[in-house]
């Protein structure tokens, strides 16, 4: 007669006490932001799991760069995720459909709201001073092909097509055409990011159409105090204008004949 050896597991155990996950959970505390997610909590797509462990998955998502359906079969397949979004071990976890429902009912205004929170923890820790500050924008290319968008403009007789013409023809309202230096065009967006030099963690972001200048964005990611330092793109008026207003000094490198 043979035995059969049963070992119990705990999810607890199986996380090393090492690992990210571990530290970014300690890091914050994420009750705070249950009045923020209240509004949320009414879609019946959320019952059984909670909106606040579904934030987490996002959370995840963010970090580790997935799509909805990666998410989902990293939660199936990650013993650590599960940990961090407190699944058990066998629990089911969610359809990737519930993540695009759960960023639509979040919604811009509510997220930048929960990262404000989140922001504030991070620098009553002293984890974040914002008295050197790094300021750089980067595009975002959006997923149009633009083919359709050039036969609704012929139809229309639209001359060229252009920013003035695309939110006419283009399924994507706020997309428009960008352009870095003399070479480099793209249609989408830009994407301003200011840093905490001294823990290099992101202090603010804001997502503008493409066509809006580094200079025009920066008053979206300028902080509160201390000085910013960039490249010349923000040796600009606008710039120069939104460091005023928050009484930040701006050590941006000058542009040649650009005045202090």
């Amino acid at each position: 007669m043979s035995l059969r050896l049963i070992e119990l597991v705990s999810l607890e155990d199986l996380v090393s006490p090492f690992h990210a996950y571990r530290k970014f959970r300690k890091l914050f505390n994420f009750s705070a932001l249950r009045v923020e997610l209240r509004g949320v909590e009414k879609d019946a797509a959320y019952k059984g799991y909670g909106v606040l462990r579904l934030f987490k998955c996002l959370l995840l998502q963010f970090m580790e760069d997935l799509s909805d359906r990666e998410l989902m079969r990293y939660l199936q397949e990650n013993n650590a995720a599960k940990w961090f979004c407190e699944f058990s071990l066998t629990e089911k976890t969610p359809d990737f459909s519930v993540f695009s429902r759960l960023r639509h009912r979040i919604g811009t205004s509510r997220l930048s709201g929960m990262f404000s929170i989140l922001r504030e923890q991070l620098r009553a820790d002293g984890y974040m001073s914002e008295v050197f500050t790094f300021v750089d924008a980067t595009h975002l290319i959006s997923k149009a092909t633009l083919w359709k968008e050039r036969d609704e403009a012929l139809r229309k007789k639209y001359e060229r097509l252009d920013n003035e013409s695309l939110p006419e023809v283009s399924a994507d309202k706020q997309a428009r055409i960008g352009c870095k230096g003399k070479n480099k065009f793209w249609y989408g967006y830009k994407k301003h990011v200011s840093v905490d030099m001294q823990s290099g963690m992101i202090n603010k972001v804001a997502v503008t159409p493409a066509n809006i200048t580094d200079g025009q964005g920066f008053g979206h990611v300028c902080p509160s105090q201390g000085a910013v330092y960039a490249d010349k793109g923000y040796c600009v008026q606008p710039a120069k204008q939104s460091a005023r207003c928050r009484n930040v000094h701006l050590a941006a490198i000058k542009k040649r004949g650009c005045p202090s």
